[in-house]
């Protein structure tokens, strides 16, 4: 708007909450409306114009009760769709009435109004706002053109009125003049009275009579607009980005996309692709977004948000710095530059496609179905296709798909779980941030790394676990509901649940200490394990339905046998894919991932048990208190890598398998060869359980790092084989 405006509608809210700095931030609802229409050219003031919202706000209706007269009216209505109705109603019937002209813009006392009130009500309640209310002047700044000193933060309305020598008289009788005095100090935790909201209206409407007249002549023009509509678009990772316009929200639905973001955040200028969802090391929704806005203000007014809700659940929202959006929503690639540049497309992102999956084949996949309606189209064909592929250029079974409209993107997800070749498709809508962070992910460090050795060649000889090819008297469960509990893995085994051994079911956690979907289970012989794999692959486990029937959670379960050393390995971080290129022959083992960046730097080791008790035992006391550390073994990443575990937790700790352990050689001159192996949490019993199999010393050899005497506990808490 480059021409001044014939009318200003200085509007003034007030919410059963906060005000006055915190308005809005309480997410509490708008309980008072109050307008009054300035004739800019004839620099006259129409009547005041006040609209109270709730049957229930007696209070507000004894100090002001329903009228209509020449100087103010009053109306009382029962919901905000029926309040914007009256406004938008009332200020057209007067701005026509006056006929001076036509242009019509809000003007209000900072942003809260319209940002933090209407705008955020009225997305929760999927209320169209009227399009006067899309663009206001914020009288502040247009106060602070004339007064450039003043801080924009610290200016009121008393303040702005002193500075100009605005004095307002009260129309009516509402209240005594004392009450209503400009210095007043009002408490902004505490909810307006209806007349301090009156009165503020008709300090803020002179006000603006005294910025057009001599010696400001101040003409409203450029006023601040509210987009209708998130903008999404690419960011390159070279771009400049201020950590004073970036948030973090956390507590997201893991269905929410970037125009839900945006809907969270209604009222606020985001940048252009600037809502970023997060993805975690299984490149799936975490429940995170980075949020940027186009300046530090916007920035600050989300940070009020905190806590608000989207639907039922409350988002956390909190500071977060321009490095952290890069990571997540800035690329590189020309390709993916080139599939985002067209606008006004939506993403569909394709998880589970065969690996020799064409781009015939998907155009062929989306437009198969039984009638016309079935059918969508991918916009662009061929050009409209993006896959995903390692560095090495193999497939990822990832693929982003554009459509035209939402329409056929909603008719796209129908086709979620369709077949296409051998293979049923899963089908999610995506973002542009996505797309990127998907790319960056795939194209740089893999989900999971090339590993070192395995852990037990890093040790001497002497191994804790059964040699490669043992009996395979355990099970392996696969793609279990993430809801599953031991209960229910139980139940799922049913007669085979009296040969799992005492706490013998280990459910594997990732990265995020959550649930992978894997289990192991220890049984008594590998025949009954050999068994149950045979009757239980592929069976479905239900999770909670109704009258028997499969439930949400319900999905078939892959069951394997497999032996204690397989177990072990991936319970430390390994992995048992067969196809593995540094996996064990004949094994199908995949060594744990590396922990130590070239970088790491060990600490010293610290002595195992008292030096009092170390003299009982000259030789073995000297390895003891001086231990040898074992060193870092070979990486296969920079330091500056980010290394991600399939595997880094199970629960209940499985028998047999301390939760630390530490091996230390034996002196050489010692009689016969040997070592020392330190273990924490293990009960008497437990430990010789442990080393059951193992040649070891006579129960001399078997010493309580706490106990000097050698007197054996009854609950010790630290042995040392030796």
């Amino acid at each position: 708007m480059t021409a001044q405006v014939d009318y200003l509608a200085v509007l003034f809210t007030t919410t059963s909450g906060a005000s006055g700095d915190l308005l809005g931030s309480d997410e509490k609802e708008l309980v008072q409306l109050v307008w009054q229409l300035v004739d800019v050219k004839n620099k006259k003031l129409g009547k005041l114009n006040e609209v109270l919202i709730g049957a229930e706000q007696s209070e507000l209706t004894e100090c002001a009760p329903d009228r209509q007269d020449g100087e103010e009216s009053v109306f009382t209505v029962t919901g905000l769709e029926q309040a914007l109705n009256q406004f938008h109603v009332g200020l057209t019937n007067e701005v026509n009435s006056l006929g001076a002209g036509t242009s019509l813009c809000v003007c209000t006392d900072g942003q809260l109004h319209i940002r933090q009130v209407l705008h955020p009500e009225a997305a929760s309640k999927n209320l169209a706002l009227p399009n006067c209310l899309n663009s206001f002047f914020d009288l502040r700044k247009e106060f602070r053109k004339h007064f450039p000193s003043a801080d924009t933060k610290s200016l009121s309305v008393q303040s702005m009125a002193e500075s100009l020598s605005v004095t307002v008289k009260p129309e009516g009788t509402l209240e005594p003049p004392a009450m209503l005095a400009p210095t007043a100090v009002m408490d902004p935790t505490a909810m307006l009275a209806p007349v301090t909201a009156t009165l503020q209206v008709q300090s803020m409407a002179n006000i603006v009579l005294a910025l057009l007249s001599e010696p400001f002549c101040h003409s409203f023009l450029n006023p601040e607009r509210v987009p209708e509509k998130f903008e999404s678009g690419t960011c390159s990772k070279t771009e400049q980005v201020c950590d004073n316009t970036v948030i973090r929200a956390r507590g997201l639905p893991w269905q929410s996309s970037d125009q839900d973001i945006a809907r969270f955040f209604r009222g606020l200028n985001i940048a252009k692709g600037g809502a970023a969802l997060c993805l975690n090391a299984q490149g799936r929704r975490n429940g995170e977004a980075l949020v940027r806005f186009i300046n530090e203000e916007h920035r600050d007014m989300a940070l009020q948000r905190h806590k608000h809700h989207m639907g039922n659940r409350y988002i956390e929202v909190y500071k977060a710095t321009g490095e952290d959006f890069l990571k997540i929503a800035g690329g590189t690639s020309s390709e993916v530059a080139l599939f985002l540049s067209r606008e006004d497309q939506v993403i569909v992102r394709m998880r589970g496609l065969p690996f020799t999956a064409t781009p015939d084949q998907v155009l062929a996949f989306f437009s198969q179905g039984e009638g016309p309606k079935e059918a969508c189209p991918v916009s662009g064909g061929k050009e409209g296709i993006l896959f995903v592929r390692f560095p090495d250029g193999r497939p990822t079974g990832d693929a982003f798909v554009l459509f035209a409209s939402e329409e056929h993107a909603q008719c796209a997800l129908r086709k979620h779980k369709n077949i296409l070749g051998k293979r049923y498709i899963e089908l999610f809508k995506s973002t542009a941030a996505e797309v990127q962070q998907v790319l960056n992910r795939y194209s740089s460090v893999p989900l999971i790394p090339v590993a070192p050795a395995p852990l037990v060649s890093m040790l001497p000889t002497v191994s804790l676990l059964p040699s490669p090819g043992g009996v395979r008297d355990c099970l392996r469960l696969r793609g279990l509901p993430y809801t599953a509990t031991i209960e229910d893995i139980l139940g799922f085994l049913g007669e085979y649940t009296h040969d799992i051994r005492p706490h013998g079911v280990h459910m594997v956690l990732n990265q995020q200490g959550r649930p992978s979907g894997d289990c192991f289970i220890q049984m008594r012989s590998a025949e009954r394990a050999f068994s149950a794999s045979q009757r239980l692959h592929k069976q479905v486990m239900s999770g909670p339905g109704q009258g028997g029937q499969r439930g949400v959670a319900s999905r078939y379960v892959e069951v394997f046998s497999c032996s204690a050393e397989e177990m072990g390995l991936v319970l430390m971080g390994g992995s048992l894919s067969h196809t593995h290129p540094r996996a064990r022959s004949g094994t199908g083992l995949s060594p744990p991932p590396c922990l130590s960046p070239p970088s790491y730097s060990f600490p010293p080791a610290h002595s195992i048990m008292p030096a009092e008790a170390a003299g009982i035992f000259p030789p073995i006391g000297q390895v003891l208190l001086s231990p040898r550390p074992l060193g870092p073994g070979h990486t296969y990443y920079p330091a500056s890598a980010q290394l991600y575990m399939n595997y880094t937790a199970y629960y209940p700790s499985p028998p047999g398998s301390p939760s630390t352990l530490g091996y230390y050689p034996s002196p050489s001159h010692l009689p016969s060869p040997g070592g020392v192996v330190r273990m924490h949490g293990l009960a008497y019993k437990d430990l010789l359980n442990t080393i059951q199999g193992y040649q070891y010393a006579t129960e001399d050899g078997l010493v309580h790092s706490h106990d000097p005497s050698r007197t054996l506990l009854s609950q010790p808490k630290e042995w040392l084989c030796i």
